[in-house]
């Protein structure tokens, strides 16, 4: 009996898997190899040099650091949005929920304007801090509040679609087990949850990590105090020193990369643990 081959839409593996490697070499591993090239002219001593002068040490305090508090701060924050829009019907529900993504549609200098705006001395929100007697607009407290508001979708997105799929017998059976609401959150609902949560507030870090348009307005860009690396790099690029530049990005992918290991690894970690419990 004869039989016929189906064809598919798309190319077979091996050419398939072709494509791929030579679209993410193009797009990834090209210009992170001409990074690191580029920064190679340097030599170790002026590569060292580069990346180790007190403004540049301030700088990564700073941006590292901001990134860190904001994306700690959306993990409990946008673990309780999306509880109360999974969890919970009342009028304006969906108009919140298209809310959440309003960071993702906003240009990132027009959120930088507007929070620069409202937290300013004379703003709506500043100018009740000014009279309390601390300043929120061109202090790390104000980059910090940037890389809250454009990182809490991060967050939101990767946990709601777990808590909508989440069953309601094992919370019911908690309960019938005598276990306090307390107590079904912590052994039940969170174990399940913290991928999702891990993985939100690893996407939150890597955008603040990276964020320029929405900081600089609100930063103040003050060297020592205020200055993010990334306006670093952008000011060595305008000053033509393009391996200078470099050095810097090969700093922040390094520490990044690093960072990203670490949680990753403890995402692994979590779910082998939940696995075995199993």
């Amino acid at each position: 009996m004869r039989t016929y081959r189906q064809h598919g839409v798309l190319p077979g593996f091996p050419l398939a898997l072709g494509f791929t490697l030579l679209y993410l070499s193009l797009i990834v591993l090209v210009p992170l190899s001409a990074t690191f090239l580029k920064s190679a002219t340097l030599g170790w001593s002026g590569f060292f040099e580069a990346v180790t002068t007190p403004r540049v040490l301030a700088s990564y305090k700073l941006t590292f650091g901001a990134a860190l508090a904001a994306a700690a701060i959306n993990a409990v924050m946008g673990l309780l949005v999306a509880w109360v829009l999974v969890r919970y019907e009342f009028p304006g529900r969906k108009l919140a929920d298209a809310l959440v993504d309003l960071p993702f549609a906003l240009p990132t200098a027009v959120a930088g304007i507007a929070l620069a705006t409202l937290y300013s001395s004379k703003g709506w929100i500043g100018q009740f801090a000014a009279q309390a007697g601390f300043k929120i607009a061109f202090t790390p407290l104000g980059v910090t509040i940037a890389l809250t508001f454009i990182g809490l979708p991060f967050v939101v997105r990767t946990v709601q679609p777990i808590l909508e799929d989440l069953e309601r017998e094992l919370e019911e059976a908690a309960a019938s087990l005598g276990a306090t609401r307390w107590q079904t959150f912590l052994k039940v609902i969170l174990p399940t949850i913290s991928p999702a949560l891990m993985t939100g507030f690893a996407l939150a870090f890597a955008r603040g990590v990276g964020e320029y348009g929405s900081v600089i307005f609100i930063a103040g860009n003050i060297p020592l105090v205020s200055e993010i690396t990334p306006l670093l790099i952008i000011t060595k690029l305008e000053q033509y020193d393009y391996a200078g530049a470099t050095a810097l990005a090969v700093s922040m992918l390094l520490v990044s990369f690093t960072l990203l290991l670490a949680i990753n690894l403890l995402q692994w970690w979590t779910r082998n643990r939940r696995g075995s419990r199993v």
